[in-house]
């Protein structure tokens, strides 16, 4: 047997070898990654798990008792790594987990508070483990499949346990917040970091919940997220839950109550406008365009700051991400008043023209003979273009946005 009890945190990485022929080892790569990835080692704590009775089948009385055991029977972690490997013992948690997440979703009156212990003891074995290194040391992930993780015939059952619990009308969060704390929030930030695209989005759903019902982490859970993106934008430029994260405070954010704290606006001006600097910018962009428009619909007076950070982070080279760039000015403009707008015309009309002006647009006298833009006026002319006195900035400046963008993208 080759289940334990628990988790144990571990790491696994791939021996470095050249590549001779390196697209072809990519693809086998890929390959291999797609089906073989996992947190877990085999352990040498064996458990042979035993059927239970069905909880339907016992009375009422005896059904807290049952249902704690089963909890703990499903405590038990195994290794995917072979997939022959103690097939009756994972058969038996597959189809627990399943009973505990129609149960727990049916049953009313069944979240005792002696249970709450039992049941965040169970997802914290399942969930919480060292995640592996990338086994490709040169991952790209706008390139190459994500490392899947092996165990999720049970890790997705145990997410959506979890979840139940979490939306369960039975759930008191009074009781909750006694074993669902800061250390529990922590170490489910760290997973956020998984590769599985699967797991990434369930943590979502679940951070989203925890946030929603335990008021006294809210600061807590903004404040690591905060520490999170730092640590990716000026350390490691790698993190991969970057996205589902900024989507979970785009909804923080429209949730803000006006007028907005110091804090939140600092966080826009020294977190969300520095993540634009990032080569994978690309992943996030979306997600990280919608939370700085937020921020700008409860607050336009923000608009000079937010724009004056995306001008001093604005690509010299990328001509892909001056697409993403002039797309979010874009987006901008649909919600900023004309007297926001008189503030940023100048240096934005300036910037616009340097990527209309630029050598890597190759349609421009293409464009400009279809009648898309007038001739443009060199950058060092002393009048901005077009003139100051024409303020209609959601129909000139989108214009140009939309025109740069489509040379951008040629």
């Amino acid at each position: 047997m080759s289940a334990h009890s628990g988790s144990h945190p571990v790491s696994s990485s791939a021996t470095f070898v050249d590549k001779i022929d390196p697209f072809k080892k990519g693809s086998l790569k890929r390959k291999q990654r797609k089906s073989q990835g996992s947190s877990r080692y085999r352990s040498a704590n064996d458990v042979e798990l035993q059927p239970l009775p069905l909880l339907k089948d016992v009375a009422s009385g005896e059904q807290e008792e049952l249902l704690i055991r089963k909890l703990r029977q499903c405590s038990v972690v195994f290794d995917f790594m072979d997939p022959v490997a103690d097939i009756k013992g994972k058969e038996i948690k597959r189809a627990t987990l399943n009973e505990l997440v129609d149960y727990i979703t049916a049953g009313r009156g069944v979240l005792t508070e002696s249970v709450y212990p039992e049941i965040i003891r169970m997802i914290s074995s399942n969930l919480f483990r060292t995640l592996p290194p990338s086994e490709n040391p040169d991952f790209d992930p706008e390139e190459d499949d994500p490392t899947l993780e092996a165990s999720w015939p049970h890790l997705q059952l145990v997410y959506e346990f979890f979840l139940r619990f979490l939306e369960s009308p039975d759930f008191q969060p009074s009781i909750g917040k006694k074993v669902i704390d800061q250390k529990f929030v922590l170490q489910l930030l760290e997973l956020f970091d998984s590769e599985d695209p699967r797991e990434r989005d369930f943590l979502k759903t679940v951070l989203h919940r925890i946030y929603g019902k335990f008021l006294g982490l809210r600061a807590f859970i903004r404040k690591q997220i905060n520490n999170i993106f730092l640590r990716f934008i000026y350390e490691t430029e790698h993190f991969n839950g970057v996205g589902e994260l900024l989507e979970i405070l785009g909804s923080i954010i429209n949730g803000f109550a006006l007028p907005l704290k110091a804090e939140h606006k600092q966080f826009l001006v020294k977190v969300l406008i520095p993540l634009h600097k990032p080569k994978c910018l690309g992943l996030y962009h979306a997600q990280l365009a919608y939370c700085v428009v937020q921020f700008l619909e409860k607050d336009a007076t923000l608009t000079e700051q937010v724009m004056k950070g995306l001008l001093k982070f604005w690509p010299k080279t990328c001509s892909q991400k001056e697409v993403m760039f002039l797309g979010e000015i874009e987006e901008i403009l649909d919600v900023i008043e004309p007297t926001q707008f008189a503030k940023i015309e100048e240096a934005l009309f300036k910037q616009i023209s340097k990527c209309v002006c630029s050598p890597h647009f190759q349609r421009r006298r293409v464009c400009r003979a279809e009648g898309y833009i007038p001739n443009v006026k060199p950058i060092s002319s002393t009048t901005p273009f077009p003139s100051a006195s024409e303020r209609r900035p959601s129909v000139k400046i989108r214009r140009w946005c939309g025109y740069a963008q489509l040379l951008s993208s040629h």
